[in-house]
């Protein structure tokens, strides 16, 4: 597997790449507005300045579920609030999100669950497209479900072995680390991760995750 010290490092670098963009956009706001600019530069610095700190919020807000502790918990997680944190977040990506929400419990471990396959979905599809999220139960098992259509919907090396145990060519690295930490929280509550693969379609499958007790 990975050794937890590494584990740390390459979701740390993994999540400073995530807001790399959106901090530098703030940046460069700032930066224009304490120059001398005409009112229209002045008006586009300030769009810029609230799209970037927005975005931000936004991926700061899914990735503390995602990777952090918010998404520890075992109680039951408010779904309104999980739905505005995914739909804040995909605003700045090119996908458009539907939801399938039928499952009677849903805890901030499913969330997470969840948060992590929203990242791997719309990796599969960088040109945009449809990413369809389904949370249903299985008897006493939960089901979560990320369906990506788009196209040249892809599952990249790196995520297939994730999915499948194994390692990718290129080892673990901060850009490929979040299939397989997506893996291990699945892992942990007792469920299965997996991908299928069709044209322009790439859904991924986390089934026979423990409800809440």
């Amino acid at each position: 597997m990975i050794e937890p010290s590494r584990l740390a490092a390459l979701i740390a670098s993994r999540i400073c790449h995530d807001l790399v963009s959106p901090v530098a956009s703030v940046n460069s706001a700032l930066e224009l507005l304490e120059e001398p600019i005409d009112p229209e530069m002045k008006t586009q610095a300030q769009q810029l300045l609230v799209s970037g700190a927005e975005s931000a919020a936004a991926r700061i807000q899914l990735l503390r579920y995602a990777f952090g502790s918010a998404g520890l918990s075992d109680s039951g997680a408010d779904r309104h609030e999980v739905k505005q944190i995914v739909e804040s977040f995909m605003n700045g990506h090119k996908p458009s999100v539907d939801w399938d929400i039928q499952a009677d419990q849903f805890s901030y471990g499913h969330a997470r669950v969840l948060m992590n396959l929203v990242i791997m979905a719309t990796a599969a599809i960088p040109r945009g497209g449809v990413i369809t999220l389904k949370i249903h139960n299985e008897g006493n098992m939960i089901t979560v479900t990320a369906n990506s259509r788009g196209p040249r919907a892809k599952l990249t090396e790196f995520t297939r072995a994730a999915v499948d145990g194994g390692t990718p060519e290129e080892g673990w690295s901060a850009r490929t680390i979040q299939p397989l930490f997506t893996k291990m929280v699945i892992d942990d509550l007792g469920g299965r991760l997996s991908a299928l693969e069709a044209e322009e379609n790439i859904t991924f499958i986390a089934s026979g995750l423990r409800a809440i007790s």
